[in-house]
């Protein structure tokens, strides 16, 4: 059996919120780990401060933690959204900036540091990108079964 699949007209917004434009958040995002780097004087090959010898330990680590949390999920969160985008190309397309949109408010939450750290992340709508990867993870499965029950 060969299978063919055909790419939809709009395909192209899923590549640009999908594949472009979490790159560029992440690039804005570790923009903010060099800031306080500078900042509260975390010097390389450091990769989180250490308490007890840097001084501003916690603050910088939050900041170094709201930009790691990218990386825990964009390569499923691409997946899922190209398979998902073949079929439900708009879909994808609109999770892909509120996925980065999320990131970016999940860094912003956890680096305030006036904020308790258990809770920093999602008082400041950093649950926006689960709920975009489980959208294009939804979109995923529906075209895959269907390329199964053809």
């Amino acid at each position: 059996m060969v299978l063919s699949i055909d790419v939809p007209d709009n395909y192209g917004y899923v590549f640009l919120t999908c594949g472009v434009l979490p790159a560029i958040s992440n690039l804005v995002i570790g923009g903010s780990v060099m800031t306080a780097r500078k900042k509260y004087d975390v010097q390389y090959p450091n990769l989180y401060a250490t308490p007890g010898y840097h001084k501003d330990a916690d603050a910088f680590n939050r900041v170094q933690r709201g930009h790691q949390h990218i990386f825990e999920q964009i390569s499923d969160f691409r997946a899922v959204a190209f398979i998902g985008g073949l079929a439900h190309p708009i879909t994808c397309a609109v999770c892909g900036v509120v996925y980065c949109l999320g990131n970016y408010l999940y860094m912003l939450g956890y680096s305030d540091t006036k904020l308790d750290a258990k809770t920093a992340r999602l008082l400041k709508g950093g649950p926006m990108n689960m709920v975009a990867l489980m959208v294009c993870l939804g979109c995923a499965a529906k075209f895959s079964f269907s390329l199964i029950t053809k």
